[in-house]
């Protein structure tokens, strides 16, 4: 039987996936170093984040998406206040 996987996402943000064993281990590691409540909160479960998108490895969004977002935005509003009267 394959072992199981989990996910556990780091302090900075990183989703890992880990092994059930890794996953005991680490936790027996957390207990013995009395620790065990920092490593509880998983950050993206946090009430303020409101958008956070859990993606996997080498799948994060490209910078290009906000960049080309920005552009185009930008050109609607443009071209939006070319048909108010008096602002030319």
């Amino acid at each position: 039987m394959p072992s199981r996987e989990e996910h556990v996402t780091t302090k900075t943000g990183r989703i890992l996936s880990i092994s059930q064993a890794e996953a005991e281990a680490a936790a027996a590691q957390a207990t013995m170093s009395g620790s065990a409540a920092v490593g509880a909160m998983d950050p993206a479960r946090r009430t303020d984040v409101l958008f956070r998108v859990r993606r996997d490895e080498g799948h994060e969004l490209s910078s290009w998406w906000n960049i080309g977002a920005f552009l185009v935005t930008s050109g609607v509003v443009i071209a939006l206040l070319y048909g108010v009267p008096s602002i030319a």
